[in-house]
């Protein structure tokens, strides 16, 4: 047997410093343990996992919807966001628009264009020819006001581009079938 050599059995002691730290918290994972984690899929897959993924997927567009129709900034597309684009809904959302009649107005002429009746069609096409008119310069009108509106609100240098557009369209729509959803009454103009 070989004799243990006398300078190898020294131990050195070294005071540790106290520490608060007790280690990471939870135990180390023994090595079958390891092995089954790396055995599982990182895709789940089966039934139940793809309508879990389904509900959470339709969870999701539902609130989006949700938060697209009451106006939340986070689920509004690029065009809509901003305190700009807000003022420009309200203001719009404030007043009644001649644009506002054109779906039932169209179904009036439609309705009209099934009479046999030439003198009919002549008048019904005069009055559609008019509330086109009609409708371009309520579109005109707006846009300005609103320009007018956010340069004195944000100065005329930091006002972005495409307001008068983005007013007009909207004032051609529907009040109810408006996205995001109208968020102020009629006559509730929002402050300059």
């Amino acid at each position: 047997m070989a004799k243990p050599d006398s300078k190898t059995t020294e131990t050195t002691t070294v005071a540790e410093p106290e520490s608060t730290a007790v280690g990471k918290g939870r135990p180390t994972p023994t090595r079958r343990e390891r092995e089954a984690a790396n055995q599982r899929p990182l895709v789940a897959s089966g039934k139940e996992a793809q309508k879990a993924q389904r509900a959470r997927l339709a969870e999701q567009r539902d609130r989006a919807r949700v938060g697209l129709a009451n106006g939340e900034e986070k689920f509004l597309p690029d065009r809509d966001k901003g305190p700009q684009r807000r003022f420009i809904r309200d203001h719009v959302d404030a007043r009644f628009s001649v644009g506002e009649a054109m779906i039932p107005i169209m179904v009036v002429v439609i309705a009209l264009t099934l009479v046999q009746s030439a003198a009919i069609q002549s008048i019904t096409l005069l009055v559609l020819w008019g509330f086109f008119a009609l409708a371009v310069v309520d579109c005109l009108i707006v846009g300005r006001s609103v320009n007018r509106k956010l340069a004195a609100k944000y100065g005329a240098e930091n006002v972005r581009k495409g307001n008068r557009w983005y007013a007009a369209m909207r004032a051609m729509q529907l009040k109810p079938m408006r996205l995001p959803k109208p968020q102020v009454k009629r006559g509730e103009y929002p402050t300059a």
